[in-house]
């Protein structure tokens, strides 16, 4: 049985009764690179990866901001994190990952994606990320987007330890699966909502809603769009989230402070979207129940 587990905002009932919503795809439509291989340094000096690995990493970002992935890359990275990440402990993660977030990644937030989210929230959507990534890198990230939800990979882990599988993977036409199941808990009408994404392999995203968006394309998806006729926008100015912040207007964004609303299979977890750097992959367990 598929469960999504969906994290709200504490205040946001009000505006989820708008019944539209704006989904984002996070690597390369929210931010500028990578999330989990933009870490691959903090977690060198961890010594949770190799010199080696670290090459990889730094490898698989070019190749990622260059060409992205398809599904067959996709599956090859899934496979990497699973044995990459057994046995790793998920409190020294995600504590890694808090540490290190607003000087890693908040610097590569697309300008033109926040102001995406100002118009969405001004209009009475609901803000929703979508993705692949580790929920150590979504969640917070989510909270200081303050967003209304989020979805991402879920890992399996046994007595504090990733043992190498998932739960369920945020991929493709899973994450259509997710976007339903939260489409039914609240009432979104997914025919009048939009989704922004830079990825072929979110074609069913894109199809799952009314207003498609196809941000910094990939080649396959830049042909698919032109096909289909939907907009496609470049985002080009990555800025700092806490100076962008600070300077919009934003009485309508959400408190940071998020409490699980319902628990079923989508909102927390692994793999990203570029080469082997999956070492990211956890829940918190202290946010979920088994």
């Amino acid at each position: 049985m598929f469960r999504t587990e969906l994290w709200r905002a504490s205040q946001s009932s009000a505006i989820i009764d708008g019944v539209e919503a704006a989904f984002f795809d996070l690597d390369k439509t929210i931010i500028a690179r990578s999330s989990p291989l933009a870490l691959g340094r903090s977690f060198f000096r961890e010594g949770l990866i190799n010199r080696s690995f670290l090459l990889k990493s730094l490898y698989a970002q070019l190749v990622f901001h260059l060409m992205g992935a398809d599904e067959e890359k996709m599956e090859k990275m899934r496979a990497e994190a699973s044995r990459l990440t057994a046995g790793w402990e998920q409190d020294r993660v995600r504590q890694i990952v808090t540490e290190v977030l607003e000087e890693v990644i908040t610097p590569l937030i697309y300008a033109e994606a926040l102001e995406l989210m100002h118009d969405h929230r001004a209009a009475g959507r609901l803000i929703v990320i979508v993705s692949s990534s580790p929920a150590e890198i979504v969640e917070p990230l989510a909270d200081m987007l303050r967003v209304d939800r989020w979805i991402a990979t879920l890992p399996k882990v046994v007595e504090g330890k990733y043992t190498g599988d998932l739960d369920f993977y945020c991929y493709g036409p899973h994450k259509v699966t997710a976007m339903e199941s939260l489409a039914d808990e609240v009432g979104v009408d997914l025919s009048a909502s939009y989704a922004y994404t830079d990825s072929f392999t979110d074609m069913p995203m894109l199809e799952a809603v009314g207003n498609p968006v196809v941000v910094n394309p990939d080649k396959e998806l830049r042909r698919l769009a032109a096909a289909q006729g939907w907009d496609v926008q470049w985002f080009r100015k990555p800025v700092s989230l806490r100076s962008r912040v600070s300077a919009m207007r934003v009485p309508s964004m959400r408190p940071p402070e998020m409490t699980v609303a319902n628990r079923a299979v989508a909102g927390a977890g692994l793999v990203g979207i570029a080469a082997t750097a999956w070492w990211l992959s956890h829940r918190s367990a202290t946010k979920q129940s088994a």
